[in-house]
Formats: structure tokens, C-alpha cells, sequence
């Protein structure tokens, strides 16, 4: 089985992960950031992954520490449960339409971390979501799977249905990266390692 869990603590926020690579898109989750539990959610149904979250933070505030290290954790989670990454397919491309927005999510789980994100976001909060946290999320999800993560949403006039196709996009994109292929012997890697 391709899990992990990973539990991180700090004086802003206290949180518990368990994730599997191989799922069923099958989620409990307890962020007590409600937009972001609704991402997380539509990232493992459509990556078929199977996601855990029970995390407190100091919301009272605002979301920036628990979105950050729920981020930090997830990532943590997927290079664990990837292990030596051998007979993975590597790279993974999704295109997500939502409505009017579509977005594309580009990744490559290479050990070396990079971020891009292309495409501004109408409003500045969803709710009471700041959007900024989207990039917050995904640059520490990037930063600790280290993996090229590449995001571009070509177009779109709602902020929602715009983050929504990127984490859908997300989800697909690693799902096909992760994907076994018995084609491949060892890592894909004329190295020889990831």
C-alpha cells in the first residue's frame, strides 16, 4: 500500500494526515477552513486518492497557518508514500474545464521542488478564503513532495470555479503520475534515481 501519515505540531497548529495514493476518492476531513476542505476534497475524488485531514490552527486569525501546514503535510505524505518511486509514470497533465474557467495542472515528481503559477484570480477572497492561500498551498505542497508542479489557469471570470478547476486538475494530473506502468523498469530516470 502507497501511504503515509504525517502528524506535524507547532504552536499554531496541530495536524494529522493520512494519505493513500491508491484509493477510492474517498475523504473525512477537518480542516476548519471550509473552502479549503471543499479543494481538498475535489483533489481526492478526482485523483482517487484516499485523504484523512483532522487539523486545528489558529483560524481566530485567519487561514494562513493551517492552509500552509495542511500544504506541508499533504506534500510530506506523497513523497513518503511514493517511496523510491520505481515503475511510476513520473509525469502527469490535466486540463479542467469549470464553467467558463479552465485550468491546467503540469507535474513532474522528479526530487527536485519548483512552483509556477500563471493566472490572476478576479477576487481576492472566496468567501472568506483569501485566494493568495492558493499559491500559499500549492508552493508547500510542491516544496515538500518535491516536485515541478506547474499550474496555468488559461481563463475564467469566478474566482470559485477557477481554483476549483485547479484542484481537479491537480488531482488528475497526479493521479496519472503516480500511476504504475509496467513499462517501466526501475525509476523513470536515465539516472537511475529520483
Amino acid at each position: 500500500m502507497r501511504q503515509a501519515v504525517v502528524e506535524r505540531k507547532t504552536n499554531e497548529t496541530n495536524i494529522k494526515l493520512h494519505f493513500s495514493v491508491d484509493g477510492e476518492g474517498e475523504t473525512k476531513l477537518e480542516t476548519g477552513v471550509p473552502f479549503l476542505t471543499h479543494m481538498l476534497d475535489l483533489f481526492t475524488k478526482h485523483g482517487q486518492f484516499n485523504l484523512i485531514v483532522d487539523a486545528k490552527g489558529d483560524t481566530d486569525i485567519d487561514d494562513h497557518h493551517t492552509t500552509e501546514d495542511i500544504g506541508i503535510c499533504l506534500g510530506q505524505a506523497l513523497r513518503e508514500a511514493l517511496g523510491d518511486k520505481k515503475g511510476i509514470k513520473r509525469y502527469g497533465n490535466a486540463f479542467v474545464p469549470m464553467d467558463e474557467a479552465l485550468a491546467q495542472v503540469v507535474v513532474d515528481l522528479s526530487n527536485r521542488p519548483h512552483f509556477e503559477l500563471k493566472g490572476d484570480f478576479p477576487s481576492s477572497r472566496v468567501g472568506t478564503f483569501d485566494t493568495e492561500l492558493v499559491h500559499e498551498f500549492l508552493w508547500k505542497l510542491a516544496l515538500e513532495a518535491r516536485m515541478n508542479l506547474h499550474v496555468i489557469v488559461h481563463y475564467g471570470q469566478n474566482t470559485h470555479h477557477m481554483i476549483e478547476a485547479v484542484f481537479k486538475a491537480l488531482g488528475r494530473a497526479l493521479d496519472e503520475a503516480t500511476m504504475i506502468d509496467p513499462r517501466v523498469k526501475g525509476v523513470p530516470s536515465t539516472k537511475g534515481m529520483l
